[in-house]
């Protein structure tokens, strides 16, 4: 199915570009999140009318992503988990809970899709989390998981 992106997005296109996707993405991610339009000729052309006023919003956003990122960038934030005695977490510690973590600590507010752990954190020590700001602008956030008491 054809569609055209209405904002960049990464590993996918740029603004106006009209690309294939499956059907699926496109009606239930693409289009539904206004991210894009079906490609048809008055769709095309709404889209050349308005590329410039897009890329400003797009820029904007960049703008807006920097600061956050100059915000976050480097910083270490600290969870407390039950734990059992060999340092595994009951659970593990999800993006949700580091959005919350980030709300609390910095009053900025990261959606639970931006964040992406490099590995599963299922237990105590340091991990590194990247958080996808924008499509041209990463942070990178350490996650420290402290015991709060070890269950026997």
């Amino acid at each position: 199915m054809k569609v055209i992106l209405l904002e960049n997005i990464k590993r996918i296109g740029s603004i106006g570009e009209v690309i294939d996707v499956k059907r699926g993405f496109a009606r239930n991610f693409l289009i539904a999140n206004k991210k894009a339009l079906y490609a048809s000729k008055e769709n095309i052309k709404e889209v050349e009318k308005i590329k410039s006023e897009l890329s400003k919003k797009d820029n904007d956003k960049k703008v807006e992503a920097r600061k956050i990122s100059d915000q976050i960038n480097k910083k270490k934030y600290i969870v407390k988990k039950l734990s059992t005695e060999n340092n595994e977490l009951y659970g593990s510690v999800k993006p949700t809970e580091i959005s919350k973590l980030i709300e609390e600590a910095d009053k900025i507010e990261i959606k639970p899709s931006m964040i992406q752990p490099v590995q599963e954190i299922k237990a105590l020590g340091k991990f590194k989390v990247k958080v996808s700001l924008h499509s041209e602008v990463d942070a990178e956030i350490t996650i420290e998981v402290q015991s709060a008491e070890t269950i026997q």
